[in-house]
């Protein structure tokens, strides 16, 4: 059997998270033939991990603007696309047109036009997307479809769900080019599609109305000269005022993100530890969400990206019952450590209480890996392709619209401050 050929596009912190696994956990049935990114020191370092971390041979650089050429001379089977978000349509809909399939970081992309985009790739080329939502394979997300599905709670009613992002892993976001809008679509759309996403696998259902508020109310300049702050910095690399604040990034002292980052910016000026007591952020890290979806479940969402611990907390209400859920994660900054320590389980509680019965834990079978154990099953997924599954987790092109479209949506609501019908933005 034939190997299956893959290139990746943006070598940045994800990029490793997938070529680690596929050169070799998978190398006996896929190969990686090239890489692509705007800056050639990164992916200069990407070859040298290549080699001396994971003793493979080094592979083709292509700068972005040759994205055509490397597909040309190298054939790939799969495109893997873990760009910044704002791009990821571009090098979809580029790859399908050029014959290949594609294998797309989460969010699939920002906005409504560009989905437009990549749904008209997909019908004008046939080729297939597939979105990496891990968080559906962690082993306590599938059990909670389980529940769902076996009609444990009855029918779904209402569900109350709180995501939390702390001082570390929260910060990150306003550090880099997620601070800006127009790059990430804020972490509505960054971040909470994973949470979306989830609703909807949990639900079986789609998004239809959502409405919500937010504003940046912790990081910022502003905010933090309302509590009192009067030093203040740019970036931290080189800054005295940074040395004592428990929010910067020393990117020199991480010989990775060093490597990764600071050595690679005088290419493209992309500072990866700016200070996010800075101006200029965009996005909001307070935010309430409430959709109603088709089946006529509600759900009431916050997201906050400044707490104490990092996990969620999530209720739902059934004509049978309710299902409370409380789970804890690692926390950890984008690139800065070890790759299954990323979004690791460090505890979780399920707890259904029936109607008129005793309520009882749910036992969960845990896995080591990322984000709660799913990393490693997705993987699975994605490059062995053989595994039947009762749950339905491999995300597709639809996945992906459904979960940004609630992101999207609720940011027009903030905008408006008007309630927003998913089908009069985009038709999934």
């Amino acid at each position: 059997m034939s190997k299956k050929k893959y290139v990746i596009v943006g070598v940045g912190g994800r990029a490793e998270f997938f070529y680690s696994e596929l050169i070799t956990t998978y190398k006996e049935t896929s190969e990686l033939v090239a890489i692509c990114d705007v800056n050639q020191t990164r992916m200069n370092y990407t070859n040298k991990l290549l080699r001396d971390k994971y003793n493979y041979h080094e592979v083709p650089t292509y700068k972005s603007e040759d994205f055509d050429r490397m597909i040309g001379e190298t054939k790939p089977d799969y495109v893997l696309v873990c760009t910044i978000d704002r791009t990821h349509h571009k090098y979809i809909v580029r790859a399908m047109e050029l014959g290949c399939d594609v294998i797309s970081e989460k969010p699939m992309t920002v906005d409504e036009e560009k989905c437009q985009e990549i749904y008209d790739a997909i019908e004008r080329t046939g080729r297939d997307l597939r979105v990496t939502f891990n968080y559906r394979y962690a082993p306590h997300n599938t059990k909670i479809r389980e529940v769902i599905m076996d009609g444990t709670l009855g029918e779904i009613l209402s569900v109350n769900f709180e995501w939390l992002l702390n001082t570390q892993h929260g910060a990150d976001y306003f550090r880099r080019w997620h601070r800006d809008k127009r790059n990430s679509g804020g972490l509505l759309v960054h971040k909470s599609t994973h949470h979306f996403d989830l609703m909807n696998f949990w639900l079986d259902s789609k998004p239809d109305t959502v409405f919500a508020m937010g504003d940046l109310r912790f990081y910022g300049k502003e905010n933090a000269e309302k509590r009192g702050v009067t030093e203040f910095y740019q970036r931290a690399y080189g800054s005295k005022a940074a040395e004592n604040d428990p929010f910067a990034l020393h990117l020199d002292r991480n010989e990775h993100l060093k490597n990764l980052y600071l050595d690679a910016e005088h290419e493209d000026g992309y500072q990866r530890d700016q200070s996010v007591f800075g101006d200029n952020i965009s996005i909001e890290d307070t935010m309430s969400v409430m959709v109603k979806y088709k089946n006529k479940t509600v759900m009431n969402y916050s997201l906050n990206a400044y707490l104490p611990w990092e996990g969620f907390i999530i209720v739902f209400n059934g004509t049978k019952g309710r299902m409370e859920v409380r789970v804890t994660e690692q926390s950890y900054v984008n690139s800065g450590g070890k790759k299954e320590n990323e979004g690791a389980l460090e505890g979780m509680d399920i707890t259904v209480y029936p109607h008129f019965a005793e309520p009882y834990k749910v036992e969960v079978e845990q896995a080591a890996g990322g984000h709660g154990g799913g990393d490693p099953v997705m993987l699975r997924d994605i490059f062995d392709k053989k595994q039947e599954d009762r749950f339905n987790r491999a995300a597709s092109h639809v996945d992906g619209a459904l979960s940004i479209m609630t992101g999207i949506a609720a940011n027009r609501s903030i905008r408006t401050g008007q309630p927003v019908k998913i089908d009069d933005l985009f038709k999934i």
